[in-house]
C-alpha cells in the first residue's frame, strides 16, 4: 500500500500530464484554427491601375450596393494604390471623407501624393496595425475590403476592431476570390464564418462577373 507521501506524489504527476496535455491539444487547435494567408503585396503599386479594373470590378455598383453617397464616410482598409480611395473620394464629395487605410507606410505615402496630384482633399491615409485599422470611433458609413482579406493575418480580430468605428447603418462589402489562403484568394464562407464570429451577419452576395471565382460580400453589425 501506498504511503501518504507516495499518494500525494502520484496525484501531482497525473495533475501535471493532464495540464500538459490539455495545453497541447489546446495549442493543436489554435494552429489547426489559423488558417493560411497569403503574403501581402509589396512591389508595383501602380499595378493596381491596370486598363478594364474599372468595368471588370463595376466599381460604381459596389458603391451603390454600399451606399456611397455624397456626405458618406468612407474606410478604403487595404488601400494599396489607393485605386478605390480616389474614386470613393469623388464619390463623397468635399462633404464626405475617404480613410485610406494600409499597413504599408510607401503605399499610404503613395496615396497622399497621389490624392494631392488629383486635387482630392478629402482624403486621409492611416498607417494601420496588421489587426486594426485604426479608425476613429464612429467615423464610417461603408468599408471595403477590396481583394485584401486573404492577406489578413487576423481576420476575425480586424473585423472585431473595426466594429467601433462603424456608424449605425453602416456596410461592410469585401471583395476576394475563391481560394485556399496562401493563392491570394478565400473561400466566401470562410469570409462569412469568420465575419459571423466576430459579429456581423451577410445582408448581400454577389457574383458579377460569374466566373465562379470573384465575389462580393455584404456585411453589416448583429442586431444587438
Amino acid at each position: 500500500m501506498l504511503s501518504l507521501f507516495q499518494r500525494r506524489v502520484v496525484f501531482a504527476v497525473l495533475l501535471a500530464a493532464s495540464v500538459w496535455s490539455a495545453q497541447g491539444r489546446d495549442a493543436s487547435l489554435s494552429q489547426t484554427n489559423q488558417r493560411k494567408t497569403s503574403t501581402p503585396y509589396t512591389g508595383d503599386l501602380s499595378i493596381f491601375d491596370s486598363p478594364g479594373r474599372e468595368e471588370r470590378l463595376q466599381i460604381n455598383r459596389v458603391m451603390d450596393i454600399l451606399g456611397i453617397s455624397p456626405g458618406k464616410n468612407v474606410a478604403d482598409v487595404g488601400a494599396g494604390s489607393g485605386w478605390f480611395t480616389v474614386r470613393a473620394a469623388r464619390r463623397v464629395t468635399e462633404t464626405g471623407k475617404v480613410y485610406a487605410v494600409d499597413i504599408n507606410a510607401e503605399a499610404t505615402q503613395y496615396i497622399e501624393n497621389r490624392a494631392g496630384k488629383e486635387h482630392l482633399h478629402n482624403v486621409k491615409t492611416v498607417l494601420s496595425k496588421t489587426d486594426d485599422a485604426l479608425l476613429p470611433a464612429n467615423s464610417v458609413d461603408a468599408v471595403l475590403l477590396l481583394k485584401t482579406y486573404h492577406e489578413v493575418e487576423k481576420p476575425v480580430v480586424l473585423l472585431r476592431n473595426l466594429r467601433a468605428s462603424l456608424r449605425p447603418g453602416a456596410r461592410v462589402g469585401i471583395i476576394d476570390r475563391n481560394g485556399n489562403g496562401e493563392n491570394h484568394g478565400v473561400g466566401k464562407e470562410v469570409v462569412v464564418r469568420e465575419a459571423s464570429e466576430a459579429g456581423y451577419e451577410l445582408i448581400g452576395k454577389y457574383d458579377f462577373v460569374k466566373d465562379g471565382m470573384d465575389y462580393f460580400l455584404v456585411f453589416a453589425l448583429k442586431p444587438q
